[in-house]
């Protein structure tokens, strides 16, 4: 038998407060919350995906470990880290587009589908309902 690798159902992160992580996640990123419990949350990421945070006494720091979240353009970029500096006093890591450590030590690069190369990570009706166009 071979293994089929489909996509990458969810990526956890650990925080060392709940209640701000979500707060920041979903004003950063206007992320949906599906669920949490008692020092849990999970967002929809995308069509099949989801992030999930779990509350920790303290959070390890990380070097090259990351996630990585899509947006739609340059524009979205550009309005995360507009948030990210301004709002939040958070420094971009060089010399990246929007690479940062979150508030929590997580490390996140947000990039965006410009060019066909990035297309195939989206299932078509997401593509269509986007308005991709590739010149």
């Amino acid at each position: 038998m071979s293994v089929k690798v489909y996509g990458i159902n969810h990526l956890a992160i650990e925080v060392d407060d709940i209640e701000k992580a979500v707060a920041f996640y979903q004003d950063v990123f206007d992320l949906v919350k599906l669920d949490e419990g008692e020092g849990d949350a999970f967002f929809k990421v995308g069509e099949h995906q989801f992030l999930a945070m779990f509350e920790v006494p303290k959070v390890q720091p990380v070097r090259t470990r990351h996630f990585g979240l899509m947006v739609r353009d340059q524009a979205q970029v550009n309005e995360v880290r507009e948030k990210l500096t301004k709002k939040y006093g958070i420094e971009l890591i060089p010399p990246f587009r929007c690479d940062f450590f979150d508030p929590f030590g997580n490390r996140v690069q947000v990039v965006d589908l410009h060019d066909e190369s990035m297309v195939w990570l989206l299932p078509y009706r997401e593509v269509q309902d986007a308005g991709i166009v590739f010149s």
